[in-house]
């Protein structure tokens, strides 16, 4: 029924006669001509008789109804920002004004007096970010991402939100599509200190592509700001296992119409991965594999980007940014089989894989602005390329019960390009109905192409299960429609619904021809109501959200690509080209305090859905072949609660946790597979002011009964600690950091459905030790002052 919900709450809107009479409308923008919610407005009559108060909402709207028609003086508050006063004469029946306020910043003696910005903040359907508090205890972006409350990754990159399938990653705005390794190593070259915040969608909107099942992780990265000629150098270095190290530079230079920047970084990453499994294997005998990685990765990082304003109306902006890498791996696996005896069998496998990486993004937006109550139309133009050149040798030594030595080796090619048009147009319709409607379309062609060769007789011949050529297209088409508006008892509607068309055209050439040919079409509706639930002293105000959204989760080409991946002797990874995609039903209803979110409870209902999965190969029933396959349905339920002590004096904090009940329904080898999981995920940041120019940050987290895929995991965390100290007039910044503390990264998993059950121990070098420096020149105003970790009073 909550499908067709949205589709009824469009035909009110469009029908709707009510009519806005006597009213003044005011739109409070900042200096980037963003909304700026909970701004204060006040309209104090010409004699002082009688003044009237609002606050902005979230599309920073502030309406005055029956207001009588005379001489007004409105003031326009907001923290961190300058006041705004003005003289208005309101004859009209209706009248709409829109405000820019400026950030505010005063100086003293030398002593700087700055804005605040809340760590954590909900706006609408988006829980807003602040990474600066962060960036100080963490090297790249993505220690920013794991210090973040409320977020989860994994060991093998997945974000996490409130569910258990993983979230889609955003950079600006735009989908990455790429695999999971492939976005961490962009965002482990991104210097901590290039984030301007993180947009968490737990409910995307009709908005945002429908293929976002877990939510979505935008990374807004900072781009030219309007605050003179400033730079910034960076470097550091943190100590595992094996050391890592990185170096950064980055300039902005701004004038009255435009404003540019630039930013080199380059990060050196080593680490050891350390799995120890056992398995019991078909002949009631025991397979224990000790497995050492050791992975480095050179990366660099270039970004660069203009904005240019025409006029007050429009703008025009170029963003792009390239990533390369060269990443290496080592591998160590020893195994050994015992029966109730003895050890039977003994065998080492080396592996060594070489893969250079290029990612090339370039991104183009027009911005048009048509009036002065936030109609606009946003388009935007982006491409980008992935490539890959990949190098593996391998070879297997028996040692027991006969010594032989098998030899390997192979190159593989990818490539992907991806092309994406998007227009999105804001009008503001009479009645106070605000429509949001847009298109996009976006192309992606990918190709693999690997040979493999094993050693015979001294001689190298072709591998014929591991050589490989695959070729996928995917065309997605999308339009959506959304309408809002505030539909009385204090209750704000806005409900949409999103048109999307998906081709994808799958071919494997060699070994054997797996052609597939995807091609649907699928609408995906989309209802969001809040509501003001308390309001005290006209200042604190208790608000509460409900969001619902139907998305689909496509499987990629990683999952679909039937290349054969060895892993070692017992294991090897191949994709499914048959995995149809799952759909998720979601519905959240949440409760924010004063912006900063407190409670939120909600279900995630999914069918069709795809997971890793195990099988024994069908020709030996010890070898194992990991792949995806689609098994059942599963209802997943969750609240989250939050906590804190707002800043005001040298100390405050953030304690929140969530709690997932998974319910599974599915097949699994022929067998049913029905389950009940439950988990807890808690999270905290802790920040102390030692002295006027050090502060002291602890960020952690912990999660107890946890689930990937089908493996149930033990408890495990993370506690990081971070100390920063400004010099130089706080031109200077150094931070001592430890990641890991108290080595407690250690996941411990049992895996037991079908006929494959196993259990053991992975951890990946997180406990850290190291320091960074970080010296910022040229002018400094506001903002820049406002980017140093000293400087900030963190607000809720």
């Amino acid at each position: 029924m909550l499908r067709y919900f949205g589709l009824l709450a469009l035909l009110y809107l469009a029908t709707s006669n009510l009519v806005l009479s006597s009213s003044v409308k005011v739109v409070v923008k900042d200096e980037q001509k963003l909304p700026l919610i909970g701004a204060t407005i006040k309209l104090t009559e010409e004699n002082e008789t009688s003044s009237f108060y609002n606050i902005t909402d979230f599309d920073g709207v502030a309406v005055f109804p029956d207001l009588k028609p005379g001489q007004y003086t409105m003031k326009v508050t907001y923290v961190g920002y300058s006041p705004f006063e003005k003289n208005i004469s309101y004859k009209e029946d209706y009248v709409e004004y829109e405000v820019h306020l400026e950030p505010s910043s005063l100086s003293i003696a030398g002593v700087t007096i700055t804005a605040t910005r809340p760590l954590i903040s909900q706006e609408g359907d988006k829980m807003i970010i602040d990474p600066e508090p962060l960036a100080g205890i963490s090297n790249n972006t993505l220690e920013v991402l794991e210090s973040t409350p409320g977020l989860y990754v994994d060991q093998d990159g997945g974000i996490f939100i409130s569910s258990a399938t993983p979230a889609t990653v955003y950079i600006n705005g735009r989908e990455q599509k790429m695999s999971n390794q492939d976005i961490n190593t962009i965002l482990s070259s991104l210097p901590p200190n290039s984030v301007e915040r993180i947009e968490v969608i737990r409910t995307p909107s009709t908005r945002y592509d429908a293929a976002s099942s877990g939510g979505i992780v935008n990374i807004v990265l900072k781009r030219g700001m309007r605050i003179g000629r400033f730079g910034s150098v960076n470097a550091g270095m943190n100590q595992g296992n094996y050391g890592n190290r990185f170096a950064g530079l980055s300039f902005n230079n701004s004038s009255d119409r435009s404003t540019s920047y630039a930013m080199i970084n380059y990060n050196y990453r080593d680490m050891l991965e350390e799995l120890n499994s056992v398995r019991h294997l078909q002949n009631q005998s025991l397979l224990g594999q000790d497995a050492n990685t050791r992975r480095s990765n050179n990366q660099l990082y270039l970004g660069y980007g203009i904005n240019y304003d025409f006029n007050e109306d429009i703008s025009l902006a170029y963003d792009g940014r390239i990533n390369t890498g060269l990443r290496k791996s080592v591998s160590d696996n020893v195994n050994i089989i015992e029966d109730i005896d003895d050890s039977i069998a003994e065998t080492i496998n080396l592996t060594n894989n070489n893969n250079d990486l290029l990612s090339i993004q370039q991104d183009l937006g027009l911005m048009i602005k048509l009036d002065t109550v936030g109609s606009e139309l946003d388009t935007k133009l982006s491409y980008s390329y992935g490539g890959n050149r990949i190098k593996q040798d391998y070879t297997t030594e028996y040692f027991m019960p006969f010594n032989i030595v098998n030899t390997g080796k192979g190159n593989g090619i990818q490539n992907r390009h991806f092309l994406s048009f998007q227009s999105d147009f804001t009008y503001k319709l009479p009645f106070d109905i605000s429509l949001e409607t847009g298109i996009k379309s976006s192309l992606q062609q990918y190709d693999s192409d690997s040979e493999f060769f094993v050693k015979v007789d001294g001689s190298f011949i072709n591998d014929t299960l591991r050589t490989n050529s695959f070729e996928y297209n995917e065309s997605i088409s999308a339009a959506y429609l959304q309408l809002s508006r505030d539909i009385g008892l204090g209750l704000h509607l806005r409900a949409g619904v999103r048109f999307e068309h998906t081709y994808m055209d799958g071919n494997q050439i060699i070994p054997a021809d797996t052609s597939f040919l995807v091609n649907r079409a699928d609408f995906f509706p989309y209802l969001f109501l809040s509501r003001d639930l308390v309001t005290l002293f006209d200042e604190i105000a208790l608000t509460g959200y409900m969001i619902y959204r139907r998305t689909i989760s496509r499987p990629g080409y990683q999952n679909l690509n039937p290349y054969v991946s060895f892993v070692d002797q017992f294991m090897y990874e191949t994709g499914n080209p048959a995995l149809k995609p799952q759909f998720t039903d979601n519905v959240e209803f949440n409760i924010s305090f004063n912006n900063f979110p407190v409670f939120a409870i909600g279900q995630n209902r999914t069918k069709d859905i795809f997971s890793s999965v195990m099988y024994s190969d069908e020709n030996f029933n010890d070898v194992l072949v990991r792949t995806y396959d689609n098994l059942g349905q599963s209802k997943e339920t969750y609240f989250r609660a939050m906590i804190g002590i707002p800043p005001g004096g040298r100390y405050f904090f953030a304690l929140g946790g969530q709690y997932n009940y998974l319910e599974y329904d599915g097949f699994y080898e022929g067998q049913a597979l029905d389950f009940t999981n439950g988990s807890w995920r808690l999270f905290t940041f802790h920040s102390l002011r030692l002295f006027d120019q050090t502060r002291l940050t602890l960020t952690g987290f912990m999660m107890t009964g946890g689930q990937w895929n089908f493996y149930e995991l033990e408890t495990f965390g993370m506690l990081n600690i971070g100390l920063s100290q400004t010099f130089l007039n706080r031109q200077l910044t150094v931070t001592v950091n430890a990641r890991d503390v108290l080595r407690t990264m250690v996941t411990e998993f049992e895996f037991n459905q079908g006929n494959t059950y196993s259990y053991g121990s992975r951890y990946t070098d997180n406990m850290r030790f190291g320091i960074s420096v970080r010296y910022n020149f040229g002018i400094r105003q506001q903002e820049e002052q406002r980017d140093q970790i000293p400087d900030m009073d963190v607000d809720f």
